[in-house]
């Protein structure tokens, strides 16, 4: 690898991260030696890329800092094209636009080499399935979740029975055929997963739940663990 392909790496990997990462790990990532990524962190810090080393944890990007668009590879041109025309074959209509969108835009952005992986790239997937509608308006649930308000439910379960929830929105799950909204079910006192294709009547509620949204987000993430 080139010493400036190393460079731009290194960089990328701070990016992604959202936790301090040793010279050990970087390194590791990039197959070279630790003195090497000392060495390259050190040459970045000259050029003002703004890392931080954490005493004993290890190195982390300051926010604000950012690369040109324009800055894809191949492979992270596919990767994107790819992620977004899943999107927009199975996910509900508001993000689906979203996808055909943003696909437009890296379009535009990127070298005129990189083109037409916007439009033909070399991987695909398989055609979706027939989805089951959605009963429930999930742009608007997105929005709920980001703010950490309470959304009321009149759910049917796979016999037919119907029953009233207030929850606490955590995350949409998109799936070939069917979506999921998993919450926290003041019923249930637990997480639930709901089909939104079960939802038969919904009340987005003013009121906030006590959690921060991340914060319910990494409980959530922590059952699925235990599980």
């Amino acid at each position: 690898m080139r010493p400036s392909d190393r460079l731009f790496q290194i960089i990328q990997i701070l990016r992604r991260s959202r936790r301090p990462l040793t010279a050990e790990a970087i390194a590791g990532e990039l197959e070279t030696s630790k003195r090497t990524v000392y060495r390259d962190i050190s040459a970045l810090v000259g050029q003002r890329v703004p890392i931080r080393g954490e005493a004993g944890l290890g190195y982390v990007l300051d926010g604000g800092f950012d690369l040109p668009p324009l800055m894809l590879s191949a492979e992270e041109m596919e990767a994107a094209v790819l992620g977004a025309r899943w999107v927009e074959s199975r996910a509900d209509p508001a993000l689906a636009k979203a996808a055909g969108d943003l696909i437009g835009k890296l379009a535009a952005i990127v070298p005129e080499h990189l083109r037409d992986l916007a439009f033909d790239p070399a991987s695909r997937m398989a055609p979706a399935w027939e989805q089951a509608p959605d009963l429930i308006d999930l742009a608007r649930v997105r929005k709920w979740i980001h703010e950490g308000r309470k959304i009321g439910l009149s759910y049917k379960d796979e016999q037919g029975r119907e029953s009233q929830r207030i929850i606490w929105p955590v995350v949409v799950g998109y799936y070939d055929c069917v979506r999921h909204l998993i919450a926290w079910c003041e019923l249930r006192k637990d997480f639930r997963s709901f089909r939104t294709d079960r939802i038969v009547g919904a009340e987005f509620l003013e009121m906030r739940y006590p959690e921060r949204p991340g914060v319910l987000r990494a409980r959530w993430q922590r059952t699925l663990k235990e599980a």
